[in-house]
């Protein structure tokens, strides 16, 4: 059966990959003077709980719960509602690498407030540098990429397979940054080489609309229904690192072809 096609809100004059799309005046001031000062709010309120909470939280439960309420929060002032398309193949597998595109800073709280299962991501260095947002990375036990030298990278790599032989799944966001135009950029092998180096499945998550939510380089919303489609899981069983590239080819044209295909402006 052919999985619905979640409606959007366009934007008016603007479509992915064709510059940011316009904010009408009013959602953009809202934005500075009401909306921006709440998530600032909130982000420093549950930072500061799941720090205390990590004095004595070793298994991360109760810090990953903190950092859902913090998502849902960020939704609820974003004004955007999530559309959940494919919620039973996450229940197929306990343990698997859940590998999405990324399109804003918003994929993130997107990504804690819907998927249901604890779980480590695998982000930027740098982040570990943001007050709160670095403190709670490091002590509910995300995995920092180093991408300083290709042997830091592959440490970095191999960290979060050792999560995963743990039995905790992983997300991540294959092309390394954020798009600049809305569409898929091309992805890197590190997914891929994870999940067949555990030996788990890699399961393709196709984020919509939080392009057009908050584009890169802009510092106000957009608010707009938001889907997060979940694909079929591919199979790592047998497969060698050797099969990474081949892997992470089926991985970014699966999340291509979901992205049109449930993108308003692309179908």
């Amino acid at each position: 059966m052919a999985e619905p096609t979640v409606a959007l809100t366009p934007s008016p004059t603007s479509a992915p990959g064709s510059g940011k799309p316009p904010a009408p005046a009013f959602f953009r001031w809202l934005t500075y003077l009401l909306l921006l000062p709440l998530i600032a709010v909130a982000t420093t309120f549950f930072g500061c709980i799941s720090l205390i909470c990590g004095l004595w939280d070793k298994s991360g439960r109760q810090q990953h719960l903190i950092a859902h309420l913090w998502a849902r929060t960020l939704l609820i002032l974003s004004l955007s509602p999530v559309t959940l398309i494919g919620e039973e193949k996450l229940r197929i597998h306990q343990t698997a690498v859940y590998a999405s595109n990324h399109l804003s800073y918003f994929d993130t709280p997107v990504l804690f407030a819907r998927l249901p299962f604890q779980f480590r991501i695998m982000a930027k260095q740098s982040l570990w540098k943001i007050p709160f947002i670095g403190w709670y990375l490091n002590r509910s036990g995300q995995v920092p990429v180093d991408q300083s030298s290709s042997r830091n990278a592959v440490a970095s790599l191999n960290r979060c397979v050792q999560t995963l032989r743990h039995g905790l799944p992983m997300v991540i966001f294959p092309e390394g940054g954020r798009t600049r135009d809305g569409l898929p950029q091309p992805f890197v092998a590190g997914a891929a080489y994870m999940a067949i180096k555990a030996q788990v499945p890699l399961i393709p998550i196709t984020l919509i609309g939080t392009y057009e939510l908050l584009p890169m380089h802009t510092y106000h919303l957009h608010p707009r229904p938001l889907a997060i489609v979940v694909g079929d899981p591919i199979s790592t069983v047998g497969l060698t690192t050797r099969d990474a590239d081949a892997v992470t080819e089926k991985l970014l044209r699966i999340i291509t072809d979901t992205y049109i295909q449930h993108h308003p402006e692309l179908s």
